[in-house]
């Protein structure tokens, strides 16, 4: 068989184009670091990579979405605690108010420093975030939550949806609570509250409700009191019912509750027991401000006003626990995130290992057959040249 120089050249050509490309090849996976630079080079490695970076990119998108919530709700927790100072304050002039010293002209400074607390709780529900978002509108996040009328009463005009970010694959958390739910709103264990109709003209006084019996059928359930004059006997009667004579400082019992009446009602007055009382922590404060503003001259005036202080004492404590129990669920958020952030870090080095050991190089095995395959191509190279020397000439005599 006769083998033609054009086989030889092809042989010798093709062996070292592969021996140069192994070599090529090789310096490229060096200089880049990767022993996977083209899906071509190893298609299954290549597969999971993308497959594991794509993980790790939703995986990293989360991280960013928690950092978002995280800054919301540290600063509704700011927010939150600036709420409980001045509830508590709200709470301190309210009991120097009931002090049988004072004079009208000092009930009417402390109501001046009310109204300055009942501002700062207005201006706090109205609190946006650096980026002129406010904090307490839910979905309505571009103009107050709350505002307040010609008459002084403030209503809330945002929306009731609560905004969430999915913080984790399987968590989606709220980032921010909505105004209506803080500042107008109690808690479900809320102690009852009793209020005197704003009509009243007698003297009656009113204590706060006690639990007198928690098995009672209706038990928390609101009812009504109203007083009545029967031939000149003062009586009561509970939601409609069979009225009763009026004794004072018996304590009336109903709905599980019981309460101490004093001084004399007159006809027409009524008595209106409930869970928190009024709900409305602007509203509450803006009664006792009202009240403050009233002279006291008559017996009359002066119940009205020691039966709104109580009234308004019992109904911002109300308030104040359901500011703390916001506060407390927000901390609980923050805490959570901490320990998901531990876990979307741990899953961020996770990815980073495997996708590392898919595409990333061994640069001891790399030298080695990068040494290998020079040596390879070197040996390739000084074959062709043996071969294109040959020739019969050489060996004539």
């Amino acid at each position: 068989m006769r083998i033609a120089t054009n086989t030889m050249y092809d042989q010798s050509t093709s062996a070292m184009n592969r021996q140069q490309s192994a070599f090529l090849n090789v310096g490229n996976q060096l200089s880049s670091g990767k022993k996977v630079n083209n899906p071509s080079d190893d298609p299954l490695a290549a597969a999971k990579a993308l497959a594991l970076g794509q993980s790790s990119a939703v995986n990293e998108q989360m991280k960013t979405s928690r950092i978002a919530v995280r800054n919301s709700l540290s600063q509704e927790e700011s927010v939150l605690n600036s709420v409980s100072d001045a509830l508590i304050s709200a709470k301190t002039k309210l009991i120097q108010a009931s002090t049988g010293t004072l004079t009208d002209a000092d009930r009417a400074s402390i109501a001046t420093d009310l109204q300055g607390v009942l501002d700062t709780l207005i201006g706090q529900a109205n609190a946006a975030d650096g980026n002129g978002q406010y904090l307490f509108g839910g979905y309505k996040t571009s103009s107050p939550p709350f505002v307040k009328d010609a008459s002084g009463n403030v209503s809330y005009v945002g929306d009731d949806g609560v905004i969430k970010q999915q913080v984790d694959s399987a968590r989606l958390m709220p980032s921010s609570d909505t105004g209506a739910s803080i500042f107008m709103s109690v808690t479900g264990t809320a102690s009852m509250v009793a209020r005197a109709g704003e009509t009243n003209t007698g003297t009656l006084r009113i204590s706060t409700p006690v639990i007198s019996d928690t098995s009672d059928a209706n038990y928390r359930q609101p009812f009504t009191v109203e007083f009545s004059d029967n031939a000149g006997v003062k009586q009561y009667s509970i939601n409609g019912g069979t009225p009763v004579d009026y004794v004072e400082g018996d304590k009336i019992t109903a709905n599980g509750l019981s309460m101490t009446l004093t001084g004399q009602p007159e006809a027409g007055d009524v008595v209106t027991v409930n869970a928190g009382g009024s709900k409305d922590m602007f509203q509450s404060l803006q009664d006792a401000i009202s009240i403050l503003k009233t002279p006291t001259d008559t017996p009359a005036q002066q119940a009205a006003l020691a039966n709104v202080m109580n009234s308004v004492a019992n109904e911002l404590t109300n308030n104040l626990d359901n500011v703390l129990t916001v506060r407390a669920s927000v901390g609980t958020r923050l805490n959570e995130l901490d320990v998901i952030d531990a876990v979307g870090d741990n899953r961020a080095l996770n990815y980073t290992a495997s996708i590392s050991q898919l595409i990333d190089l061994d640069y001891n095995a790399a030298l080695s057959e990068y040494s290998l395959r020079q040596v390879g191509l070197q040996a390739a190279q000084k074959a062709f040249v043996d071969v294109q020397s040959m020739s019969l000439f050489n060996y004539l005599k």
